[in-house]
This record gives C-alpha cells, sequence and structure tokens, in this order.
C-alpha cells in the first residue's frame, strides 16, 4: 500500500460542495410498468381508452388502469423531486445554505413518504419493484450528499458528518462524502478518523486501477489525497503513538529488558580504543571456571558489624564477578556478563544495607578496598550494560562517577558522549568530543563517534575530516573506513567508496561488513545481483550480522522481473524474518517486513497480523527515530485495515 506523493483532487466531478456537479443531480424514477420506461405507460393509458365498452369482459384492464395511476402518482414524485433540487440548488447559489438544506430535506421526506407507502403495499401483496428501489436509494444518496454539503457551508459540521455516514452506509465508496467526512474530521482535529478516510479515497483509487497495478502499469489519473497529506496527519498522531509505547517501555523495569545481539555489542565494543586491552586482559587473567571456584571458596554470611572482614569479603567479592563477568564478555557470552557486572555492583552501593545507618560508610569503605582501577573498571562495564539496555539515566550516572575518578579518561568522555547522543542532547554530546580530543587529540574512538554525530547533524564534510584524521592515525582502522565508505555514497561519490571499501578489504577479507558495504554499493549502482552476491558473502561470513538479510530482501524486490511477473516476495520475507531471529532489536527489519507482509494479506486477519508485528519491534525501540518508523508505520496500517473495513473489502492485496 504504497501512497504516490501526486497531487491530487478534492472533489469527483462537479461542484466542490457537491450540489449541480457529476453525481450530484436528481434521476428521475424509472417505471417499472410495462416492462420499463414512460412510454409503456402512455400505451397501456391508450389502449383502456380505447376499449372502454369491453372494459367488463377484460381481465386485464383493472391492472392497466392501476399500473397508469401508479405511474402517474410516480411522475408527479419525480416532478416535484426535481422542482425542490431545482430550488436548494438556487438558494445553495445565494448563499443561504440552511434554506437550501431545508429543500433537500423535504424531498427526502418525499421520498421517503412513497418508500413507507410501496412498503405497505408490498406488504399487501404488491410489487415492491427491484428497480424503483435502486433508483430512490440514487435519489436518498443525492440528496443526503447535497444537504451535507449544505451543512458544512453553513458550519453545522456534526449534521454534516451525520448526512456524510448516511451516504456512506449505501454506498462506502461514495468519493464527495468521504472527502467531505476528511474535511470536517480534520477541522474537529479527529485526525486518527480522518487518516482512515484518506486510506478509503486511497484504497479506492488503488482497487479502480486493480488490473494496471497487476501489469505493472501506471495507473489512470493522480491518487486522490498527496502523501504530504499522509504524512501530515500521521505526524499529529504520532506524538500520542510514541507516548504509549514509552510508557510501556518505563514499566519494564531496567534489568528485565533484553540485550542487543552479540553482533551489535561486539560492534560497539570494538569502537572504543581499550577494546584490544581488556579482551587481552581477560584472555590471561583466567577462566569462569576459575573465578567460579574462587567465589565459591569466599565465606558467607559475614556479619556487618565486623566491619573489616564485611567490607573486605564484599570488596573481594566484587572484584571476582567483575574478572568472571569480562572473561564471559570476552567468550561473548554477554546475558551470564551483565548478571555478574549487576551483581557486584549491587555488592559495592551495599544495597542490602540501604536501611542502615552506616550505609555511606561501607560503600566507601567497599570502593576503597576493590582498589581505584577495579572500582573504575566495574562502574564502566555497568554503565555500559545499563546503556545496551537504554537506561540512559543509569549509564550517565556510572560513567559521570568514573570521570569523577579518572577525570582524564578520554573513552569514559567518548561512552559519556554516546549516551548523549542516544538521548538525542547533541550539543552536549559534541562538548564531551570536544573535551576528549583535547585531552588526546589522537583518540581514535573520539574522532569516530564524533563523525557519527556529524552525520546525523547533516555536517558530512566535517564527519568526513574526522574520519580521515582518524585514518591518517590509524591506516588499520576498519570502522573508520567503512564509515567513510558511507560518507562517499552520502555525496554520492560512488568510486571514491569502492577505492575505500578495497582498502579495507585488504585489513580484514572476511569482514561481513566489508561485504555488506560493497553489497549497498552495487546496490546504490542498480547492480542487484551483484548485490545479491555481496550480501550472501557477508551472511556466510558472520550469520550473526542482521543486515545483509535484510539488504539481501531489498535486492531481491528490486531485482527486474518479466513483464507481469512477481518479484519473489517469499524468499524477501524469509531473509527479513532470519534478520529478526538473530537480532530482535534490528527495526529495520520489522519496518520493511511490516510493508512487506501487509501488501501480502490475503484477508484482514493477515493485516492485522502486521499490527501485533510492530508492537513487537515497539518492545526493543531504542532511540527516538525507531520509535518514530515503527510508530508512523502502525498508525498507517491500522488506518488501513479500519478503511478496508469501512469500504467491505476483504484484503489490502491489489495484486
Amino acid at each position: 500500500f504504497a501512497f504516490s506523493p501526486k497531487k491530487g483532487g478534492d472533489e469527483s466531478s462537479g461542484s466542490k460542495d457537491g450540489v449541480g456537479g457529476g453525481g450530484s443531480t436528481i434521476t428521475p424514477l424509472k417505471s417499472n410498468v410495462q416492462g420499463g420506461g414512460s412510454s409503456g405507460s402512455s400505451t397501456a393509458t391508450a389502449s383502456t381508452a380505447d376499449n372502454t365498452s369491453k372494459a367488463s369482459a377484460s381481465a386485464a384492464a383493472p391492472p392497466a388502469a392501476t399500473s397508469s395511476t401508479k405511474d402517474d402518482d410516480e411522475k408527479q414524485l419525480n416532478r416535484r423531486i426535481e422542482e425542490i433540487d431545482r430550488a436548494g440548488k438556487a438558494l445553495f447559489k445565494n448563499k443561504k445554505y440552511m434554506e437550501a438544506a431545508e429543500t433537500f430535506t423535504e424531498a427526502l421526506d418525499l421520498i421517503e413518504s412513497k418508500k413507507s407507502k410501496d412498503k405497505n403495499s408490498s406488504s399487501k401483496g404488491g410489487d415492491g419493484g427491484g428497480g424503483q428501489k435502486s433508483s430512490l436509494t440514487r435519489q436518498i444518496i443525492t440528496l443526503t450528499n447535497n444537504r451535507s454539503a449544505m451543512y458544512e457551508k453553513a458550519s453545522f459540521p456534526d449534521l454534516a458528518l451525520s448526512d456524510c455516514d448516511a451516504v456512506l452506509d449505501l454506498d462506502p465508496a461514495h468519493i464527495k462524502a468521504r472527502t467531505r467526512r476528511l474535511r470536517i474530521l480534520e477541522s474537529q482535529k479527529r485526525h486518527r478518523e480522518a487518516l482512515v478516510e484518506v486510506c478509503a479515497l486511497q484504497l479506492k483509487y488503488m482497487n479502480d486501477n486493480r488490473d494496471k497495478l497487476r501489469l505493472g502499469l501506471p495507473p489512470t489519473g493522480p491518487p486522490p489525497v498527496p502523501q504530504s497529506k499522509i504524512e501530515e496527519l500521521v505526524s499529529f498522531i504520532q506524538p500520542e503513538e510514541i507516548a504509549r509505547a514509552q510508557e510501556a517501555m518505563a514499566s519494564n523495569a531496567v534489568e528485565s529488558r533484553a540485550l542487543p545481539s552479540s553482533y551489535t555489542i561486539i560492534q560497539l565494543l570494538k569502537s572504543f580504543s581499550g577494546f584490544n586491552k581488556w579482551m587481552g586482559d581477560a584472555a590471561k587473567g583466567g577462566t569462569v571456571t576459575k573465578f567460579t571456584s574462587q567465589l565459591e571458596d569466599l565465606l558467607e554470611g559475614v556479619p556487618r558489624k565486623s566491619m573489616e572482614a564485611f567490607v573486605d569479603n564484599l570488596a573481594t567479592k566484587a572484584s571476582l564477578l567483575l574478572n568472571r563477568g569480562r572473561r564471559y564478555a570476552y567468550e561473548k557470552d554477554f546475558g551470564k556478563a551483565v548478571k555478574d557486572f549487576d551483581e557486584a555492583y549491587a555488592l559495592v552501593e551495599d544495597k542490602g544495607g540501604s536501611d542502615e545507618s552506616d550505609h555511606d560508610e561501607v560503600k566507601k569503605a567497599i570502593a576503597t578496598a576493590m582498589g581505584n582501577d577495579d572500582y573504575c573498571r566495574l562502574l564502566e562495564w555497568v554503565g555500559m550494560c545499563k546503556h545496551l539496555r537504554f537506561d540512559l539515566k543509569g549509564a550517565l550516572e556510572c560513567y559521570e562517577r568514573c570521570s569523577e575518578l579518572e577525570p582524564e579518561n578520554t573513552e569514559i568522555l567518548v561512552k559519556r558522549a554516546g549516551v548523549k547522543m542516544d538521548g538525542a542532547n547533541y550539543s552536549e554530546a559534541d562538548a564531551l568530543f570536544k573535551e576528549a580530543l583535547a585531552l588526546n587529540p589522537t583518540a581514535s574512538d573520539a574522532l569516530l563517534h564524533r563523525a557519527n554525530l556529524r552525520m546525523l547533524q547533516q555536517r558530512v564534510p566535517e564527519s568526513e575530516t574526522d574520519l580521515d584524521t582518524c585514518i591518517r592515525l590509524y591506516p588499520n582502522n576498519l570502522l573508520a573506513r567503512l564509515r567513510l565508505a558511507t560518507v562517499c555514497m552520502a555525496k554520492e561519490d560512488l568510486d571514491g567508496a569502492k577505492k575505500m571499501l578495497e582498502k579495507a578489504e585488504e585489513y580484514d577479507p572476511d569482514s561481513s561488513e566489508v561485504h555488506c558495504y560493497r553489497g549497498e554499493l552495487h546496490f546504490a549502482k542498480g547492480d542487484f545481483n551483484e548485490a545479491k552476491s555481496e550480501f550472501q558473502k557477508a551472511m556466510e561470513c558472520d550469520t550473526s550480522n542482521p543486515t545483509p538479510y535484510v539488504n539481501a530482501a531489498l535486492a531481491v524486490v528490486n531485482t527486474p522481473s518479466a513483464m507481469g511477473a512477481m518479484p519473489d516476495f517469499a524468499e524477501a520475507i524469509r531473509l527479513l524474518e532470519k534478520a529478526i531471529e538473530v537480532d530482535p532489536m534490528f527495526h529495520a527489519a520489522y519496518v520493511q517486513l511490516g510493508q512487506m507482509k501487509l501488501s501480502m494479506a490475503t484477508d484482514l486477519s493477515r493485516a492485522k497480523e502486521v499490527v501485533e508485528l510492530y508492537d513487537k519491534g515497539l518492545e526493543y525501540c531504542r532511540t527516538p527515530e525507531e520509535l518514530r518508523d515503527i510508530c508512523s508505520m502502525r498508525i498507517l496500517t491500522v488506518a488501513q485495515i479500519d478503511a478496508a473495513h469501512a469500504l467491505h473489502m476483504e484484503t489490502l492485496n491489489m495484486q
């Protein structure tokens, strides 16, 4: 369900207000006597006049006379309705809107009286006349729509909406009624309902062009509503949806929040300059078994009143948990690593004695007993764990305490800046990067992460300068080369991106990221088969990298096919589902998978599954941008489903 950003009209043919134009004129009632038409009635009447002497003997004469009377009544009703209709339009032209509305009401009352009379006649054995009912319904639709226009002009929006609803009950696809309903709902700031009307108009437009869409041909005429209108309505609804999602996220305890995938965590850790050092220390420091054994040997239940022994016991246990957690991280078992770091932090914070009078004294003593390095490293790891679970406040608190103890530690400043970036506090992040680079102008992580900030701020030349500097200082910095390739692609310098990726491949030919970026380069050139090949290599290099699965899915659906043939959506959906499997937090996969599944949904129950998919994606959102993306897609999907119900459609699939 793609909305094309083309300019569309506000009404169907005829007057904007639905009076006097195409689709809003009164259609005379068609008689069903003698098989149809007024000429048949005249013939029957003449025949009766010529044969009055035979009337008593003729069995057909009485029905003919009855039909003639009925036809005369209908002609008289038609003439009266046409007179009222003309009077209403004249009042409209003179801007006497409520008087015009009253005339249309008079005409509707006449029709209602006629319907009641016919109903009574039918109940006594007469013929209700299916064709006559159809004609009456068309007249009711036209008159009610015209009256709705008058109410709108006279500033009685609720009456106008009521008439719109009455029209749409009889004709769900009525363009003018839906357009007017959209206009009034917008004026009343009922944005969700207005969006449903927009979707209904678009769905009808697409359904009318269904055959052309199947053949890949352009539809007839522009869409009825411009893309900008859809975006505007979604933007009005977004804040409430985002607040609802944020409230749901906040209700979950930090400790229960899921971690990103191991691949994502490793990529983040690699971006900091201290990565190799702590990895080396963890490798040489001992095994998980060793630290577990030492923890088990510790004496349990040391009384608090024996202050020195109590503090020493807790400090020793916290240091062992820190070392075991770091070893778990080395082995990429991040779930167990986080558990150890959290437990160690609870010990140094004296969580079990928070109500004791000596609480602050014990906390200070434990930190001293651990030693400055162990205590700072624990704060740093706990800050990282909180950041990974998007507890930005908690992460910042840990990092700032660490900075107080190690004011010249540039890596901590960079990590603080990263938290500020995720909280969209770009100016504060920028100040922290400046502070770090003032302490150490060669800090690779400060240059690398500031380049990312520059890209978020649309300051591309400055981002390029930071990355160039980083590469000159550290030629083997793979992440800097990959990001510089991204900058080149953003500038549409595809040759520059190619050269940078070739250089990156020299340093790490088996990098999943290198193949993924090369695939993106081919994709940008329109070489979709080459792109799919590189994405496949990226998957083979590291099956836990979610990006190539999503990119490969996009390459599949964008690969040109034979005229009339559909892309391999099943394969694309499989790849997107695999991306979510390896990284449930990869929000781009939810966005793409939802759109694809919605377009392929064979019924509305399948379409509702897309809403459930977006709800799952919202649980894993980490940044405001991710929340906005998925909330927008969810809002639009719900509106489309509601619009399909309103149109009595059973599917959104136009293929």
